[in-house]
């Protein structure tokens, strides 16, 4: 009886979308077909660097800021879209070095792009502030009161300082030097999502973490104001502004790595060093999710689809600059490699020890503060890739 319910609708649909799909024919000729032979007239008349360029800076201002309003984590990369729109739109020329004229800015270009993000803002929270709600939405967004790391630490730059709180803390226990009634228990590692304090080194206050953050920031963004390079430079700035904020940011959540991890494959593909520098940053963020996924029928998944993506991402990169010399150096494979034993023993030998019982969140730990190494040694590769490739961009302007 069920079964010929099933086929009761399910006969009619099928018939529906396939006689749709027959009186689409028409459009998908026309659409398509116009496509390809607009992007043949393209590719025959422009040279290739100008393939790929759209001057929609408006369009850009419009889009970023509907997507930052509806996922506010995209902050991040707003300062990177704010500077390049001012430098490219609101300035019309350029002197022979690449400067800019200041004489040349434009009011009223300046003007259509802040009208654009005020009035996205506007639309967004405008019922909010008339409903008096604003303060409740404001304090959902940016949750200070939830301390400074996630109930699972991101791997960032606060991972390595909670470690060496907790480091220095047992030591000093077994030096002595510390009395155990000062020392809260398990204040960092509960798993708990609350405000703690370091029992060593200073604690730090969301105030603390803005200035960190704004300062690993301002090197992309002058480096993008004064040698703006294009959509290259636009791209690498986006993604230190990402990754950057994700290293020195408030209360961080793990999947903010992706904000990063998917722009610079972009860049992977265009040179050696940059295809390295994504590799460790893919493989060392991309397995810091793990935990994330966490249940028994999950596992032969998440490990697959690491494997598989990994394999690719290698095979894939080393055919396109294995000519030119190796990806990565002894010392990235090393850490690489030592990401397996880890794994291993974090998801498969650890539940089975008396350990378990007493330090359950021990593993994750040691995962985050383990990739924390990885994605920091990225980070700093990428700002001396980027801040060295300007400096020689820079002399071939002198020499010119």
């Amino acid at each position: 009886m069920a079964v010929s319910k099933i086929w009761s609708w399910f006969l009619p649909l099928v018939f529906g979308v396939t006689l749709l799909k027959c009186l689409l024919i028409p459009a998908y000729y026309s659409t398509d077909f116009e496509v390809h032979r607009n992007w043949m007239a393209i590719t025959y008349s422009l040279p290739m660097s100008k393939w790929y360029y759209e001057g929609r800076p408006v369009d850009s201002a419009l889009l970023f800021t509907v997507l930052m309003n509806f996922k506010h984590i995209f902050i991040y990369v707003a300062p990177a879209y704010g500077i390049y729109l001012l430098r490219s739109y609101c300035f019309a020329e350029n002197k022979q070095d690449g400067s800019i004229q200041w004489k040349s800015f434009n009011f009223l270009r300046f003007n259509v792009l802040a009208c654009i993000v005020c009035a996205v803002f506007a639309v967004s929270f405008g019922p909010f502030i008339v409903m008096g709600q604003l303060p409740q939405v404001l304090a959902r967004l940016f949750p200070f009161k939830r301390g400074l790391s996630h109930a699972y630490w991101a791997p960032n730059f606060w991972a390595q300082y909670n470690a060496a709180d907790k480091v220095l803390s047992v030591i000093g226990m077994k030096l002595q030097l510390l009395a155990p009634a000062n020392i809260s228990n398990a204040s960092m590692t509960g798993g708990l999502v609350q405000k703690y304090k370091h029992t060593i080194l200073p604690s730090v206050s969301p105030l603390t973490t803005l200035v960190c953050t704004l300062l690993s920031i301002t090197p992309a963004l002058c480096n993008i104001w004064l040698k703006p390079r294009g959509p290259r430079g636009f791209l690498q700035c986006l993604i230190l502004c990402a990754l950057s904020s994700f290293m020195f940011g408030w209360h961080v959540h793990e999947k903010a790595i992706l904000i990063a991890i998917l722009p610079l494959s972009l860049l992977a593909v265009e040179n050696r060093n940059d295809a390295g520098t994504y590799l460790i940053l893919a493989t060392t963020g991309h397995l810091s999710l793990f935990p994330l996924v966490f249940t028994v029928p999950e596992m032969p998944i998440k490990i697959c689809l690491m494997l598989f993506f990994t394999v690719y991402s290698f095979s894939a990169l080393h055919a396109l600059f294995g000519n030119e010399g190796t990806l990565l150096n002894w010392s990235e494979c090393i850490y690489l490699s030592s990401l397996i034993p880890l794994q291993v023993t974090c998801e498969l030998i650890y539940p089975h020890t008396h350990w378990h019982d007493s330090y359950p969140f021990l593993p994750l730990l040691l995962l985050s503060v383990y990739c924390s190494l990885g994605i920091t040694y990225a980070w700093i590769k990428l700002y001396i890739s980027v801040l060295r490739e300007t400096t020689l961009v820079t002399k071939k302007i002198k020499v010119k």
